[in-house]
């Protein structure tokens, strides 16, 4: 079975890539960076919340008005 050799990182190659983040975006762009990634995972966990049935509910309705008119 393979494993990902990410599994198996150090404090310090975790510090490097920490380091390698910072020259490349900076300070000033990582926090918003992080917070449009945590958006996104909002956005993705209330998606799943979301009735399944509702979105197709909401396609039929649109499909049976639309061969109405």
């Amino acid at each position: 079975m393979y494993t990902s050799g990410l599994l198996f990182l150090g404090t310090n190659e975790i510090i490097i890539i920490v380091v390698v983040v910072l020259l490349l975006f900076g300070g000033k762009k990582i926090p918003e960076l992080m917070r449009g990634l945590g958006r996104g995972v909002k956005e993705f966990k209330d998606g799943q919340k979301e009735n399944p049935n509702a979105k197709d509910e909401e396609s039929t309705e649109n499909n049976t008005n639309k061969t109405q008119a």
